[in-house]
């Protein structure tokens, strides 16, 4: 029962190649310019393009299983809304095509929980009402319904995974940027502001992947895939510079001074015609709220994260 892996060398791709879990794993990759893959020769692999139909029905012959983890990942306002729509939507409806054709039996995808409305200050579930803002999430909200539509057309079971922010080892999101930032010494002491953000480690998501693919009752179902345990900017911070081995901090910039920053740093982009190293948009990731509940999942499947911030951070490290 061969598995096939879109997004081979991306973050999440690698680890669940790596992870040993899958067996018969097949690698798809996106070209083949004779580049070294990150993951070796140790896998099968197959070239396939999102945007090619030609290869991605070659890519899925003999194909039991999909695992679609590729994708345009780059979720600011400042991200190209054409090309999250052509490869996170289109892309996404390509590959469901060849796979319901190729007769796959079960299709697992890699959504995002900016697929939903944002929350604000409420720690919400799958059913908060209300369309994505970002083009990121509106193209991964509606790579969602084309999963579901194509699990009823082909009789195949398909599964939508919302991850909240994920981390670990070989990650490069926003928790790495923010721990070389606080390494090299010039990132700013967050203050506590009391704001909820949900993450998640790499080794509970591909847990989690493996589960649902399995589980004949997560058939045509979207869960949000998060550590239950919320955690404010502040500690977050605090936690990776304990991670880091770096000496406790005594003063914190207060959050007016950040988002003072914020706003001067988008007059500054406007003017220069470039993206600033802060702006409103950053220091609200920094502040804002993001906060996602993993009920659904616990409740239906029996999943739960294992993976502490603390240990999760010092395997990320």
């Amino acid at each position: 029962m061969r598995t096939l892996v879109t997004g081979a060398t991306g973050f999440i791709g690698q680890r669940l190649l790596r992870s040993g879990v899958l067996q018969s794993a097949i690698a798809m990759v996106r070209n083949n310019s004779g580049d070294a893959l990150p993951f070796g020769t140790s896998f099968n692999i197959v070239y396939g393009d999102l945007l090619d139909p030609t290869s991605l029905h070659k890519a899925c012959t003999n194909i039991h299983t999909i695992f679609h983890c590729a994708g345009y990942a780059h979720a600011f306002t400042t991200s190209n809304p054409d090309a999250h729509w052509n490869i996170n939507f289109k892309g996404t409806q390509n590959l469901l095509k060849a796979a319901g054709q190729a007769g796959v039996k079960r299709f697992v995808f890699l959504s995002s929980v900016k697929a939903m409305a944002e929350p604000g200050q409420k720690c919400i579930t799958e059913s908060w009402a209300g369309p994505p803002i970002t083009a990121y999430g509106q193209a991964k909200r509606a790579a969602e319904d084309a999963v579901l539509e194509a699990g009823s057309k082909y009789d195949m079971h398909v599964v939508n995974l919302r991850l909240a922010m994920v981390y670990g080892s070989g990650g490069h999101g926003n928790l790495e940027r923010m721990a070389h930032a606080i390494q090299a010494g010039w990132f700013p002491p967050l203050s506590e502001t009391g704001n909820k953000r949900s993450l998640v480690h790499i080794d509970d998501v591909i847990a989690a992947m493996q589960l649902v693919a399995e589980h004949p009752k997560a058939n045509g179902k979207t869960y949000i895939i998060a550590d239950p345990q919320i955690y404010s900017g502040h500690e977050i911070y605090i936690a990776l510079r304990k991670a880091l081995n770096l000496k406790p901090v005594y003063l914190y910039v207060p959050a007016w001074l950040l988002r003072t920053g914020g706003y001067t740093g988008d007059i500054l982009g406007k003017v220069l015609g470039r993206t600033m190293p802060i702006t409103t948009e950053i220091v609200e990731r920094l502040l804002g709220s993001a906060c996602f509940l993993p009920t659904c999942i616990e409740q239906e499947l029996g999943w739960q994260a294992q993976i502490e911030l603390e240990s999760g951070l010092q395997e990320m490290l």
